[in-house]
């Protein structure tokens, strides 16, 4: 690209958002240019085989797919596939870790008895299965909107409840009550509140009865994807989904280019400014990246959220074999093939939270593991015949956690000897080694998200997350992607409807233009 050339869009990053919107305005015939500092696309939705030696390729930031809309898929010709886990869920119960909750999503009758042998109590699971009723309407008729213009608060009310009470009782609590008393309103049982509660706690540091409802806000976006809530296993990793996705841009004509840093925006001219001097002009500018990386080269910034941070600690392990269960009724693969809850009670997330809220790690600390291997062999080489991969995500984690020296030899430690106190032997005992002989262990705390794929504050969101429909009566009809400055859209995980990996933001813009044209 040449000093002062011209072209119809310049989007700025190329995660699987960016590439999202290049794809759909190239196939329109739009002259596309993508920019990305990194030396590869994809952003936080990639694969990488970070264990010396073995040929494992693992979903390294992002793990799991519910929100991209089939739209997406069906529109640009991605050649991806998912794979829908039976076992949604397993629970080890903390106090004693040799009976557990196993969600089987084709055999009511066996989740039902595990509720039943856990909580002594046929009620909990009742209670469970009503819960879950009223949330699968929500999701069916909030998600479609996820791709069409904003609606008003009153609209989407009107489309979840219509005339049904007890809709409207859920709908009611959901959106203008913490999530810790809708929980409380459905659940006696602490083992199953907390099941349901780290749905808003993925990425979000928030108390259960935090007056904001940022956790409301997630566990909204994290029980709809899809129409259904089910959290996919992408075959070929999540590097499947953003390579689709270039494939899908490239073959539409967008120029893709890498390595690029950017020192300067005018949004009045549409200039984009190199490092090096040159520049180039767009018609139309897209922010791929979280709005506070596209600030840092704005004389005029645009509106965000100040002081984000994220939550989480993420430990990619690849193991000789899984691990044996204290629980001897369920076998490790079908325990790890869904959600393995580890220390996820209501009582000790509350707990945790109060602890990391001190600038404390958690002293037990809760998080969630699955075993991608068992859905997808693919990432794996031939020769690693028999081993699985872990993907351990940690909750209520911020990033000050980890400010001290040795505090991230600590957080580990603390958080595989909570994973032990589930298991009838240590984790460390069934990790591979790799070809230097060290174990096969990669750890990411928030620092080094926002180190390796400028998610501020380390949070998988760019900012907390939004409700999916206008807060106020300008942005009604309007996408959720504008800024104040009419050439510049946001189409990242930072705008409202963002987050997880969707593509919804980068359609969105794309269609907010299209729409213009």
């Amino acid at each position: 690209m040449t000093a002062a050339a011209h072209v119809d869009d310049i989007i700025i990053g190329a995660g699987h958002n960016g590439l999202t919107a290049a794809a759909y305005l190239a196939d329109a015939g739009r002259s596309v240019l993508v920019l990305e500092k990194a030396d590869h696309v994809g952003g936080a939705a990639v694969s990488a085989m970070p264990f010396p030696g073995l040929p494992a390729r693992l979903s390294r930031y992002s793990y799991l797919v519910s929100l991209m809309p089939r739209a997406i898929i069906t529109d640009l010709g991605l050649d991806l596939r998912f794979v829908r886990r039976r076992h949604s869920s397993y629970t080890p119960l903390p106090s004693d870790p040799s009976t557990g909750i196993l969600i089987d999503t084709e055999d009511e009758h066996a989740t039902a008895e595990s509720f039943c042998l856990a909580t002594g109590s046929d009620a909990v699971f009742t209670a469970w299965q009503s819960f879950y009723r009223r949330i699968a309407t929500v999701a069916e008729r909030v998600f479609p909107t996820m791709i069409e213009p904003l609606r008003s608060a009153a609209d989407i009310h009107d489309l979840v409840t219509g005339s049904d009470s007890s809709e409207a009782e859920l709908w009611e609590t959901l959106t203008t009550r913490p999530l810790g008393t809708l929980l409380d309103q459905y659940f006696d049982d602490d083992v199953v509140r907390g099941i349901v509660a780290t749905d808003g706690l993925i990425g979000t540091f928030a108390d259960l009865d935090d007056t904001s409802l940022r956790q409301n806000i997630c566990f909204l976006y994290h029980v709809i994807g899809g129409g259904t809530g089910d959290w996919d296993v992408p075959v070929g990793g999540m590097g499947s989904v953003s390579g689709a996705l270039y494939q899908a841009a490239s073959a539409a004509g967008a120029e893709i280019r890498t390595g690029v840093e950017i020192v300067g925006i005018d949004p009045a001219d549409g200039t984009v400014e190199f490092a090096d001097g040159t520049t180039v002009i767009g018609s139309m500018l897209y922010a791929a990246c979280a709005p506070q990386a596209v600030n840092a080269v704005l004389d005029d910034p645009i509106a965000t959220e100040n002081d984000t941070r994220g939550a989480q600690l993420k430990i990619n392990l690849l193991l000789d074999r899984l691990p044996r269960l204290r629980d001897r009724t369920v076998s490790p693969e079908v325990a790890f093939a869904g959600t393995f809850h580890i220390n996820e009670t209501a009582s000790q997330l509350q707990r945790a939270w109060r602890q990391a809220a001190r600038g404390e790690m958690p002293e037990l600390p809760p998080c969630e593991i699955y075993c991608h291997t068992l859905s997808d062999r693919s990432i794996l080489g031939p020769e690693l015949d028999g081993k699985h991969t872990l993907t351990l995500f940690g909750l209520h984690t911020p990033p000050e956690v980890f400010d001290e020296p040795g505090a991230v030899e600590h957080a580990v430690g603390a958080t595989l000897a909570s994973l032990n106190s589930v298991l009838a032997e240590p984790i460390q005992s069934v990790i591979t080694h790799d070809v230097n002989g060290s174990p096969c262990v990669e750890i990411k705390t928030p620092h080094d998200l926002e180190d390796a794929v400028g998610l501020p504050g380390g949070n998988i969101f760019h900012r907390s997350l939004q409700w999916p429909w206008a807060e106020s009566d300008d942005e009604v009809g309007t996408w959720g992607v504008e800024t104040r400055h009419p050439r510049l859209l946001l189409c990242g995980a930072g705008a409202r409807r963002g987050g997880g990996v969707s593509g919804i933001p980068g359609r969105n813009a794309a269609m907010l233009v299209l729409d213009r044209t």
